[in-house]
Parts: C-alpha cells; structure tokens; sequence
C-alpha cells in the first residue's frame, strides 16, 4: 500500500449507502416504471408476456446497480482491463457459439438466460478507455503514437460487431469512444483526419454492408418508396407520432399499436407507442426524464476528484445520451432504423442489466467523488 492512500477517506458499507445519490436512484426507478406501463400497454392490458419479465430483471439489476456502487472505484480501475478482455472473448465465442435470432447471431445461451456481449462491450471498452487515458500526461495524449492503442482498443470489438451483424451498436462503440477521446484531451485536428478518411472509405465500406442494412439507409433517404415494404414501419411509426396530438389517445387507447399498424412496438418503437398514446405532453415528458439523467451524469463527472472516475462518468453519462438519440430519431426517421432500444423502456434483459451497471459506476463514482488516485492508481488500493 503506498503512503498516500493512507490519506483517502475511508467509508463503510453504512456511510457508502448513505452517500449514494437516492434521487438519481429514484429517477431511474420512474424511467423503469414508466416503461413497465408501455409493456403492460403493448400487451394489450396483460403483464405478460413483457411486463413481468422486465419487472424481474430489474429488481436483479437494482440490487446489481447498488452493489456495482458500493465498490471503491480504484477497483473498477485495477480490474478494467480485464473485464474488457473478458467481453473480447465473450464477443469471439458468439462466432462460433452464438444463435442466430432476429436475423443476426449476437446472443450466447447461458441456460437461464440469454447474454448479448455487444453490450456488455459499451461498459467495459469505456472502463478500458479511462484506464488508458488516465495513466497520460496531456503531452502523452497529444502524441500521435500514444493513440494506437486505443484506436485498436476500438475497433477491434467494431469489428467483432458488425461482423454478427449489428451496425446500430458498432456506431455507438465508435461514437462514445470518440467523445471520450475528445474529453481526454485528443486534439481536433485529429478528428477531423479520421473523418475526412472514413468519409473516402465509405464507397468501400458499403461493399460489405449486408442487403438489409443497405435497404435500411436507402429506406431511410426514400421511405415513400417503398410504403408496403421496405418503408412500411418508418411510415406507420410517423403516423402514430402524429396522431398522438398534443394530449394523445389515452391509456392503452392508441390504434396504431393496439391494431398491429406499429411493428416492433416493446423494443425498437415503444416511444412511438407512448406518444401516440400520451402526446406531445408524454413524449416530453419523457424527454424531460432523460434529460435530468444526463444533468446528473454531467454533475457527476465535474465533480469527481480523479481523472478515471470523471473519464468512466462521462462515457456511461454519453452512451445512455446516444441510446435515446438514436432511438427516437430512428422512430421519428431522422436517422435510418439500427436496432437501438429505448434506455430503460424498451423490452430487454442484456440492454436492462447493462444500463443499471453503468448507473451504479456513476453513482459509484458520485459516492467515491473525493477519492484521488495517481497514474498508477491501481497499486494503491
């Protein structure tokens, strides 16, 4: 142990419950209720067969959620690369071990459960990545070499992605890293060379999209062209947005779900069912939910003490912002439809546990806020 970690502040397990932040705890808990609802409503009044089961996983994820906080960050730190490199192998696995459901082979059968590690993924590559940065000087960060590795960190796991295939999580893999590279101090100029080269590559990339991601951007630039095909569910998602007004059809009252028009309506589309039942006022409403997530994680990340932990807050705080981006501009039709659920609404057990382990990091980080951890922070504990 070295001399300067006798000066941490020391908790127990009391004073840590004590310090986390309840009324972040809560706003997740009346995201998750909310959502229940939809389920409950997209089954036509029954609790099964959605409902339940998300209720279920959620109580498993909440206690997960609060025991992932209780951990001293310098923990997460020490241990971040190897959860990383168990999610590679977990992503390698689904290769040669995977089932294929939905049209694409992302899950492992773990007998009770179903695990997607492209999810996992989003976490761990986020903990890898304050590790990496955290350990840098801003000289280290601004030279060109030191960024091999992270890059390589990145997309390696992309690429394990796509290849199963799911376009929607690789592009947030991309997306999160990018803005913790930017965070972590990496130069402008930088970025703007990997866009101007993945920009020349994109002829190239589109060679090896498959057929159906292909007709999903053409869809998307053109829905109208093909109504019935193609189009369809990006026109009836549209239609049950605007028929929603501003108050909505009420409670289990919306015609677009409840007569099978909306495809997909527990996972992909269930923000397009709740608007058209709850209105412009629901969908705000909602949106106003999701806001104060993202200002606390925000907080969360400026007041933290050490560089990991900010750099962990901000890139858990970032991927639940790219979730809800994505998904209600897929619904809406400003982006082309990738498959990314509604955060903590949606039906889904993996997209469930991940996001509430990414919640208890952030309230972790929030609870071990006064921590200080040098470069080698890791020895320290």
């Amino acid at each position: 142990m070295r001399e300067d970690s006798l000066n941490q502040p020391k908790f127990t397990i009391g004073q840590k419950l004590l310090n986390i932040h309840w009324f972040l705890v809560f706003l997740i808990c009346l995201t998750v209720a909310i959502g229940i609802a939809m389920l409950y409503s997209a089954a036509n009044g029954s609790f099964q067969p959605w409902a339940s089961r998300q209720l279920v996983r959620f109580g498993v994820g909440f206690l997960a959620m609060i025991a992932v906080a209780l951990i001293d960050v310098r923990i997460w730190l020490r241990f971040a690369y190897a959860l990383y490199g168990l999610s590679i192998i977990l992503l390698v696995l689904v290769e040669f071990m995977g089932f294929v459901g939905m049209g694409a082979q992302r899950w492992l059968d773990l007998g009770y459960f179903n695990l997607q590690p492209s999810e996992l993924m989003k976490i761990t590559l986020v903990l890898a990545l304050a590790r990496y940065f955290h350990g840098l000087t801003m000289e280290g960060v601004a030279g060109p070499t030191r960024l091999i590795l992270p890059l390589i960190m990145v997309f390696v796991p992309t690429g394990l992605v796509l290849r199963q295939p799911d376009l929607g999580t690789a592009l947030m893999l991309i997306m999160a890293s990018g803005a913790l590279f930017f965070v972590a101090g990496v130069r402008l100029w930088k970025f703007a060379l990997v866009i101007v080269l993945g920009l020349i590559a994109t002829p190239v990339g589109w060679q090896f999209l498959h057929d159906y991601q292909k007709r999903r951007i053409l869809t998307f630039l053109n829905p109208e062209a093909d109504p019935l095909g193609a189009g369809y569910h990006i026109i009836q998602s549209k239609i049950a947005l605007g028929s929603g007004g501003v108050l909505g059809k009420g409670f289990m009252q919306g015609t677009q779900g409840h007569l099978n028009f909306l495809p997909e309506m527990q996972t992909d589309f269930i923000f397009t069912m709740l608007a058209e039942e709850f209105g412009l006022v629901g969908g705000l409403g909602l949106l106003a939910l999701y806001a104060l997530l993202l200002l606390f994680g925000g907080i969360i990340a400026m007041r933290t003490n050490n560089q990991f932990g900010r750099l962990v807050a901000f890139g858990v705080t970032m991927t639940f912002f790219l979730y809800v981006f994505i998904n209600i501009a897929m619904v809406m039709g400003l982006v082309p439809v990738v498959g990314v659920p509604l955060p903590l609404i949606s039906y889904g057990g993996t997209a469930m546990m991940t996001l509430l382990i990414g919640f208890g990091l952030l309230i972790g980080i929030w609870v071990h806020r006064d921590v200080t951890i040098g470069r080698r922070g890791g020895d320290e504990i």
